[in-house]
């Protein structure tokens, strides 16, 4: 940030899993880099496609990304989530859903009046909410992922919504409930962080990391200067951490 011909990814997956985090949720990923994600972090990864390249492989897209990653972005790599998780979880169940499918769209536009210009862009790009369930010394902790629309900040709160729903289904009783993302929605505008009910205290801006089940001990973002690298900027999102018992 500002974007640069290249990307940076490898350097921001590493900085942000050095200390060695239990889990690490990651946005707006191109599709080829899931099959890298292993090998840069030393994580187990857990790859959700949102939207698939268009007309070409993804790594004829990687190619063509490289030449300018700054203007070209995700037209031609796609787009994906992933869920990464420390060798000593062990994972037994794992589970996606599509945050804004077209019969939901079509309900939702009705009923909150949404002009042809909103439709249509919400249409544009397919969400997902993934999640992945594990074990680790006899503890259960089912870890939910999202990247909301950003189309209009109502239907990135009916995603929202659709995805809490998703993943309290998703997780069993007795489960460490983590919701993350970027919810493409904070939680002055968001009436589903207002209905929230058993989770942590929503920090200010689109991106969260929200528990239920466990007493979490704060939750912060990453200042510029933790994710600044060789004077760049690596993200215009800083990552946020919790911790929890």
């Amino acid at each position: 940030m500002p974007p640069e011909r290249r990307a940076y990814l490898e350097e921001m997956v590493k900085l942000a899993t050095e200390d060695r985090p239990d889990a690490l949720c990651l946005q707006e990923l191109p599709v080829w880099s899931l099959s890298k994600l292993e090998g840069w972090s030393g994580m187990q990864a857990f790859g959700a496609v949102a939207s698939r390249p268009k007309l070409i492989s993804a790594e004829l897209g990687k190619w063509i990304t490289e030449i300018n990653s700054g203007f070209f972005r995700s037209a031609f790599t796609g787009q994906a989530n992933a869920i990464l998780l420390a060798p000593a979880f062990n994972a037994v169940a794992e589970d996606s859903i599509v945050l804004n499918p077209r019969s939901l769209r079509r309900t939702e536009a009705k009923k909150l009046g949404l002009d042809l210009r909103t439709r249509l862009k919400w249409a544009l790009e397919r969400r997902v909410c993934q999640a992945v369930r594990a074990e680790t010394n006899g503890r259960f902790v089912s870890v939910a992922n999202l990247h909301a629309s950003r189309a209009d900040r109502r239907c990135a709160d009916v995603e929202l919504q659709r995805a809490v729903d998703f993943a309290e289904s998703f997780a069993q009783d007795g489960d460490t409930l983590v919701l993350a993302g970027d919810f493409n929605i904070g939680p002055v505008t968001s009436q589903t962080l207002k209905n929230l009910q058993g989770y942590s205290e929503p920090i200010d801006g689109i991106d969260q990391v929200l528990v239920k089940g466990a007493e979490t001990l704060g939750t912060e973002k990453w200042p510029p200067e933790r994710r600044t690298v060789d004077g760049r900027l690596l993200s215009d999102h800083a990552p946020v951490e919790t911790r929890f018992e």
